[in-house]
């Protein structure tokens, strides 16, 4: 939409907005779709949205089903889905946010066939009802007697004046006026943490960085699937070592930063350099079985999907983990993460090492597969959700 016309659309009230989109849709024979279903017959039944950020959604779903107690369904607005990751309902920002349809029929079925509701993101489970207000879109979902949970997953929750505090070369400091409005994101974050106060129920964080905005919450985990991404070759036994870098977010895992150093390396003949453009997803498990170490981010201090798809793989990660995390997820874990301690300012003397030294990162990278198989293949998301909030 042209911004002129976005502004204007703004300046209409909501009701017209709904009646204007539906009349739309309704002429093009669009139908919403009926809410997602669970199997009433489980005695736990969990609604998961709408979000669905890496697809973590519709795996923490499956990993609740493999209860054996549970029935789980997700859903996404197709807008927060564009890389098409599994889910198991779709509807388009449009219909979640003018059809009162689709919101009112929502509702009626959360209320009717779940037991749970987890929220993710602390976007609005019911889409436009009540202008996307989630205060009173909870509160009319608890008065039928069903639970509701929240899971934050990133910069939903992740406050930008603490991350500067807390972390060496924040995404939010250096280039973050080139990147994002961070004075925005910091408003942003500051409402919803203030909601997740408000509503005052069971708080989950999809990594363990987000424990310093949210220290009264659960690790909930990221979940994947290590079958995919098994390889069978060790790594680190080429003379020249493969180090592969995927900048799909070059500000936030420090590309300009590290592409200099990694370069300076693949020239000097130490390494050999390969950085990645336009490579499926579907195809990233040939990528990492063919390489020996994945550089992944630096500015962010915490771990997330592709570092542990890179684990599975028995892959060396080089990704900065702040102090924190590595503390509570080797807690977690019960065993070390298989990550070597570094930083931007390091990150060129511990590639050195690890090509002086590759029996002992070499071992290093043969416990990914195992921290994984402990953290991350879904059973400890599976537990953290039973204990904490679908069994309370």
């Amino acid at each position: 939409m042209h911004p002129l016309a976005e502004r204007a659309w703004h300046l209409v009230p909501k009701r017209l907005q709904d009646a204007i989109a539906s009349g739309v849709d309704r002429a093009k024979g669009i139908v919403p779709p009926a809410p997602p279903l669970p199997d009433v017959t489980a005695p736990i039944r969990l609604l998961i949205g709408p979000v669905n950020y890496a697809g973590q959604g519709y795996r923490w779903a499956r990993a609740a089903e493999s209860s054996g107690r549970v029935s789980a369904r997700n859903y996404v607005h197709l807008g927060n889905n564009p890389f098409g990751y599994d889910a198991d309902h779709l509807v388009t920002w449009r219909q979640s946010e003018h059809s009162r349809a689709w919101q009112n029929a929502m509702l009626a079925s959360i209320r009717e066939n779940y037991t749970h509701v987890l929220i993710e993101a602390c976007f609005p489970v019911l889409g436009g009802m009540f202008r996307g207000d989630v205060r009173r879109q909870v509160a009319l979902i608890q008065e039928a007697g069903v639970k509701v949970a929240v899971v934050g997953h990133g910069t939903d929750v992740r406050l930008p004046s603490t991350h500067l505090r807390l972390t060496a070369h924040s995404h939010f400091g250096e280039g973050a006026e080139d990147w994002a409005p961070v004075d925005m994101i910091e408003a942003t974050v500051a409402e919803n943490l203030a909601l997740i106060r408000d509503l005052d129920v069971p708080v989950f964080v999809s990594t363990a960085g987000l424990l310093a905005d949210l220290p009264g919450a659960h690790l909930l985990g990221v979940v994947i699937d290590p079958d995919v991404w098994r390889a069978s070759a060790p790594a680190l036994e080429r003379t020249r070592p493969k180090i592969v870098h995927a900048p799909t977010q070059m500000h936030v895992k420090g590309t300009y930063f590290l592409r200099p150093i990694l370069r300076r390396l693949h020239d000097e003949g130490l390494i050999e350099y390969v950085e990645l453009e336009g490579v499926q997803h579907a195809d990233m498990p040939g990528v990492f079985a063919d390489a020996d170490v994945i550089v992944d981010q630096f500015r962010i201090g915490d771990y997330g999907v592709g570092a542990c798809e890179a684990m599975a793989s028995s892959r060396l990660v080089l990704t900065y983990l702040h102090e924190d995390v590595r503390a509570e997820v080797e807690r977690q874990a019960g065993m070390p993460i298989p990550i070597p301690a570094v930083t931007l300012d390091t990150v060129e003397d511990v590639l050195r090492d690890i090509v002086a030294r590759r029996e002992h990162y070499r071992a290093m990278a043969d416990q990914g597969p195992e921290f994984v198989h402990r953290l991350h293949d879904g059973r400890f998301s599976r537990d953290v959700l039973l204990r904490e909030f679908l069994e309370g």
